[in-house]
């Protein structure tokens, strides 16, 4: 028997086992489609928004979120002044403090009469199901999972089954992110929910950006929503087999979450929250909107059964002709940089014509995606001998730390996606720039014409790559080499003292040689 085969029958034979103790997929389920309601006008956050839309036709109003606990505490009040529907997408919920809070807000409002609907992915759901059945079982929320594994809360026996037999399919995921109500407002961007996005981790913390938009391009996130919602990949929770008593557990579900509500409103960190908090967190208080011109692109969701390249199917083309368009700079900031030969060769003939580019990434001590990171290490220095700039965040940066809120982590990573082009135009959203995201991930985000959002975007670029929050890698003469010969160098400050190194500065051996055996592997374009 050929090894090959031997293998897939022991999957199948595990996954066959697995499924069998597990509760799996109903053959009569229901999938009822439904749509975003009409843009509210009868609510007060609606009237303040048609007023400030009024001097502004045809253009989409933002806020820039780049502090994590601005960015937590906009989707709660965004969720407290919700009066007719809250539609949430992400690629990741989590079962902690802060997914908590969020999904007590959606029971509060769901109470009170507004339309839930939450979409997930469902790869990294592990303890979180069970509060998700949960709130399922009210009668104004509804759960979907999307590209599901056929078993709910799979073991890890199952899960290697399953992988085994469809390891296409379950790599493709859906890595949207958007948090749209009363079909008003949207929050779009990099952010998951859970505490290492809002500072509220006790590991690594998340240095992300969002947009709150009002204007145009939230009935595009609607839209795009629904396409998701109603795919063919999104399944409801009740799909699955399922002896529990929902009802009883939705009961001590909001019995437990009104608690975990409480004591997170005492911590130190929502009191130093409410302290920070500037003014115009959501659609209904007064504060200043960037205005523009504004697009919300998206993968479709087909995109996860293509065969293949599908131009067609992804946003990349869409932000490769906004690059192309660059006369003077472009400015990437990407936590996970995997250019391979195609997209070296592509920024070094920017800079070649004239171009400024330079790219904001994680450092080797910083990033929290090893695999990744080798990616990245294949084309570093030929991205720097063709004249791309390059940054790389340091886990624990000095003093001033860019949209730092006073978490209490023992280091920081980059989270944030997006992308400035001649100081005019913006792009933010869920999409990094690596294989995963052009070709398995679906992926979303805006693109805005708008000087003054550029120039705001600039500012956090500029502040994460100053010399005390990050390494410059550079090509640098070492003294008496021989004409011509250049070696890597790190350069960054410490309390006011210029740094060098020659090697990636702090990362352990143990992630040293991590990623050298990851760049052994032909693993590119999984990454």
């Amino acid at each position: 028997m050929a090894t090959g085969l031997f293998w897939r029958r022991i999957g199948a034979a595990a996954m066959t086992i697995a499924i069998a103790a597990c509760s799996s997929l109903r053959p009569d389920f229901v999938k009822q489609p439904s749509a975003a309601l009409p843009p509210a006008t009868d609510t007060p956050s609606a009237r303040y928004i048609a007023s400030e839309l009024g001097s502004h036709a045809g253009q989409s109003g933002f806020r820039l979120l780049t502090k994590s606990t601005n960015a937590l505490m906009s989707r709660v009040a965004l969720a407290d002044h919700a009066e007719h529907s809250i539609d949430l997408q992400y690629y990741i919920f989590n079962n902690d403090a802060t997914g908590r809070l969020l999904a007590q807000r959606l029971l509060v409002a769901a109470d009170r009469g507004v339309r839930i609907r939450i979409l997930l992915d469902d790869i990294n759901l592990t303890d979180e199901q069970r509060m998700l059945d949960a709130l399922d079982a009210h009668p104004n929320i509804k759960v979907r999972l999307f590209n599901p594994f056929r078993t709910r809360n799979p073991s890890l026996l199952s899960k290697i089954g399953q992988f085994m037999l469809e390891g296409r399919r379950l790599n493709r995921r859906m890595h949207n992110k958007s948090f749209i109500v009363d079909n008003d407002a949207a929050i779009v961007g990099g952010r998951n929910i859970g505490d290492g996005y809002f500072d509220a981790g006790s590991d690594t913390n998340y240095r992300d950006l969002d947009l709150l938009a009002i204007g145009p391009v939230v009935q595009e996130a609607s839209r795009v929503f629904d396409e998701y919602w109603n795919s063919d990949a999104a399944y409801p929770v009740t799909a699955f087999r399922n002896a529990r008593d929902t009802q009883t557990d939705l009961v001590r579900l909001r019995v437990a979450l009104a608690h975990d509500a409480r004591m997170f409103a005492q911590s130190d960190y929502a009191q130093a929250t409410l302290e920070e908090l500037p003014n115009g967190p959501s659609g209904d208080r007064s504060g200043e909107w960037f205005w523009g011109p504004a697009s919300l692109i998206a993968d479709e969701p087909e995109k996860i059964d293509a065969h293949g390249d599908e131009p067609g199917l992804r946003i990349g083309p869409t932000l490769k002709t906004m690059i192309d368009a660059a006369t003077s700079q472009v400015l990437l900031i990407t936590p996970y940089f995997v250019p391979g030969n195609s997209g070296t060769r592509y920024l070094t003939g920017l800079v070649r014509r004239g171009v400024d580019v330079q790219v904001l990434t994680n450092s080797l001590a910083g990033t929290d995606e090893p695999a990744a990171f080798s990616g990245y290490e294949h084309s570093r220095r030929r991205l720097l001998e063709g004249g791309v700039q390059l940054y790389e965040l340091r886990p624990s940066p000095g003093a001033a730390q860019p949209a730092t809120a006073g978490g209490t982590s023992s280091g920081i990573s980059l989270h944030a996606k997006a992308m400035i082009v001649d100081d005019a135009h913006v792009f933010i959203g869920s999409l990094n720039m690596d294989p995963r995201s052009k070709l398995l991930n679906t992926e979303m985000g805006i693109i805005v014409d708008s000087a003054p959002l550029a120039q705001a975007v600039k500012q956090f670029f500029d502040a994460a790559k100053a010399p005390e929050n990050a390494y410059q890698v550079v090509m640098q003469k070492s003294r008496g080499a021989a004409s011509g010969a250049a070696r890597m160098t790190w350069i960054w400050s410490e309390q006011g003292v210029t740094k060098y190194a020659h090697d990636d500065p702090d990362a352990t051996r143990m992630r040293r040689l991590e990623v050298s055996i990851l760049r052994l592997l032909p693993i590119d374009g999984l990454l």
